[in-house]
This record gives C-alpha cells, sequence and structure tokens, in this order.
C-alpha cells in the first residue's frame, strides 16, 4: 500500500505496524485476562474518558495520536480497525459482550440512548459504527482517529480536537512520504478528500466538519512538530478531565 504509484493509505507516516487482524486478536486476548481478573475480585470496572482525533487527510494526526499514547499511555483506535469491525459483526459482538459483562445492560441502554439522541444513525453501517465505538470506549481509554467518532460519544466524556492546514501542507507531506510528484499526491489527495467527504455526509449528513464541534482546533502550518502538538493535546486533556485516570 505504500509504496510509489501504490496510492496512500491515510493514518500511514512511515510506521511499521501491526496487521489490523493481528491487533484485534492480541486485544481481544487480553480482554479476556482482564475480564477474568475482574470476575476474579482482581480488577476494577472504569468508565473511561476518550479523545477523538478529527483531521484533514494527510495532516499527520496519526502520528501525532501514536505519541499521544506513549505521553497517557492510550490505545490508538486508527479508521482501519474501526472499518474492520464496523463491516464484521462478529468483532464487533465480541467487544460487545466484553462490554456487558463489566456494565450488564449498559449496551443497550447507552445505544437505545444514541438512538433518539443522533438523528445520523439510520443505516445498518451507521449501527454497526455506534455499537463498536462505545464498545471500544467503554472497555479502556482510547484515543480515536478520524471517521467521525467524536459526533457519537457523549460529548462530555471526549477530548474533541481538530487537525488542520494549508492544502500546500498536506501536499507536501504527501510527496516526501510517498516519493510522489507534487501533482500525484494532489491528485490522489483530492480522490480521498472526495472519499472523506461523501462519508460524512452518508454517515453524518454533513458536509463539512464545523470548529464548533471541536474542543480544541491545531493548525499544522504553525504548529509542526509531532511531539509539540502532541503535548498541547495531552495537556488540554488534562485541563478538561483533570488527569488521565478516570
Amino acid at each position: 500500500m505504500n509504496d510509489k504509484g501504490k496510492g496512500y493509505n491515510p493514518g500511514y507516516y512511515g510506521k511499521k505496524t501491526m496487521q489490523k487482524s493481528a491487533w484485534l486478536d492480541a486485544n481481544i486476548k487480553r480482554w479476556n485476562s482482564e475480564d477474568a481478573d475482574i470476575k476474579r475480585g482482581g480488577g476494577k470496572t472504569l468508565v473511561f474518558n476518550s479523545i477523538c482525533f478529527s483531521r484533514q487527510i494527510g495532516v499527520g494526526a496519526l502520528e501525532i495520536a501514536d505519541h499521544l499514547s506513549q505521553i497517557i499511555d492510550y490505545r490508538v483506535v486508527d479508521r482501519e480497525i474501526l472499518e474492520l469491525m464496523a463491516k464484521d459483526a462478529n468483532l464487533t459482538e465480541k467487544a460487545i459482550a466484553f462490554f456487558d459483562e463489566r456494565h450488564p445492560g449498559k449496551m443497550s441502554e447507552l445505544f437505545s440512548m444514541l438512538i433518539s439522541e443522533k438523528t445520523f444513525i439510520t443505516s445498518d453501517y451507521a449501527r454497526q459504527l455506534v455499537k463498536t465505538v462505545t464498545a471500544l470506549a467503554n472497555i479502556e481509554p482510547t484515543i480515536f482517529v478520524g471517521r467521525g467518532i467524536q459526533y457519537i460519544l457523549p460529548r462530555n466524556r471526549v477530548l474533541s480536537v481538530r487537525f488542520i492546514c494549508s492544502k500546500e501542507y498536506r501536499v507536501d507531506r504527501l510527496a516526501n512520504l510517498m516519493d510522489l510528484t507534487q501533482s500525484e499526491a494532489e491528485k490522489q489527495l483530492n480522490v480521498l478528500d472526495n472519499e472523506q467527504h461523501k462519508f460524512f455526509q452518508t454517515v453524518y449528513q454533513k458536509n463539512e466538519a464545523s470548529n464548533d464541534d471541536f474542543d480544541l482546533v491545531i493548525n499544522r502550518d504553525h504548529i509542526t512538530g509531532v511531539s509539540q502538538a502532541a503535548q498541547i493535546v495531552a495537556c488540554a486533556y488534562g485541563e478538561k478531565f483533570g488527569s488521565t485516570e478516570s
């Protein structure tokens, strides 16, 4: 996916990562182990806050999320993981089962509340995505990247962050990452921007994200450092929720 001419995979920034299926397998095993601890009385049930990253394609949000996860020790769930789970009912049901073990009956309560509050939950895909996100967010502290998750989770339990930048910044970044010409990079970004626009129209009935939807907006034309951006988000999270402990 990441060789020249093969196409840009949103979120890629040159780091080798675990296959998404392997990531899910590892997390499912860990959830099973944690549930066993809870049943034996060796663990405790918590309610977690989340961080949601919304971004323009190519702005570098996943790299910032990975750096932030090292600062606050939260796991990162990106758009590929969300898509994989939202399209596989069995995977979502496993996550829901772990959630139900910790909060019996709570999933039905939360989903019923969301259905009544969120007018966009009309398609089967939207329902599956909402179930996936609700379960993941309540299993452990999470940084979500992409897919408009800030519109799903309760606003008072989320730090919602938007990353923006100029088209020139994104084109330059993609061209350097993928060893593309400026023209090739711009063409790929135009396709991906169009796909993202269609996704938000289809799932959330929104033409574009509004800055009013976010606690924090970071412009990477001016805040270029990955560590710098991650530290700003960590500080904002601490200021909103007090600490990284729920």
